[in-house]
């Protein structure tokens, strides 16, 4: 990476510039996506981390070849981009993850009652995505592609509330990390079990890049 990334950098350049530091800043806690547009110094200061020790890491961290790098994609492309990419992705995933959430809190939940939580708090980030999802792809992201085609300016005032959603889904995913104990399947977990846990991880992993590209690439952008 770059020589000139300091502590200085805001949190989500780190991972625009290079899709493999969020790898890092995952591992030390650090929110890369609804909290981006921090410096990294304040970021690490609030969790009570070494700054300069943090940046060594992400410097270190070798670029990848084969990564999409968005940031070279037009505000268009960017919108189909994140279609196609991860929203197919949630609308695929989030009525199985809702099923198998059902089916291990009916059947795990008498020993597990943390179960509960976790299936009400699921459903709550399933309902607020689907019509966050909906709302950018018939209304902000069409916006944006006809602004882009015909060189208007784009009204961000939807974008605002895009942004308040994306805190909230941020709020449910680490609510769903705390209750899950880091989504660690106890000693008596199933299959479904393990599947619902390790669904539900590469889920919070695809929706914190989701929410990066749009809060720390897209969203700024139009501003």
């Amino acid at each position: 990476m770059s020589s000139e990334l300091t502590t200085a950098t805001l949190v989500g350049d780190f991972v625009a510039g290079n899709p493999g530091t969020a790898r890092v800043l995952e591992a030390h806690g650090l929110d890369y996506c609804c909290g981006g547009q921090r410096p990294l110094a304040e970021a690490a200061a609030e969790s009570g981390l070494d700054a300069d020790a943090i940046l060594a890491e992400l410097t270190a961290v070798a670029p990848t070849t084969d990564e999409l790098d968005v940031t070279t994609l037009t505000n268009t492309e960017l919108c189909d981009h994140l279609v196609q990419v991860h929203h197919e992705y949630l609308w695929r995933e989030m009525p199985r993850l809702t099923e198998l959430a059902n089916k291990v809190a009916r059947v795990h939940g008498a020993n597990h009652p943390e179960l509960r939580e976790v299936q009400k708090t699921w459903q709550a980030l399933v309902t607020d995505l689907t019509e966050h999802l909906m709302t950018e792809e018939q209304e902000q992201f069409p916006a944006i592609k006809a602004a882009e085609a015909d060189g208007s300016t784009f009204t961000t005032e939807g974008v605002d509330q895009l942004l308040r959603e994306h805190d909230v889904a941020g709020e449910l995913l680490a609510k769903l990390r705390e209750l899950t104990g880091g989504y660690t399947t106890p000693a008596d977990g199933c299959g479904s079990y393990r599947a619902l846990y390790a669904g539900l991880e590469e889920a919070e992993r695809d929706l914190h890049t989701h929410i990066h590209k749009e809060n720390n690439i897209l969203f700024p952008r139009l501003r």
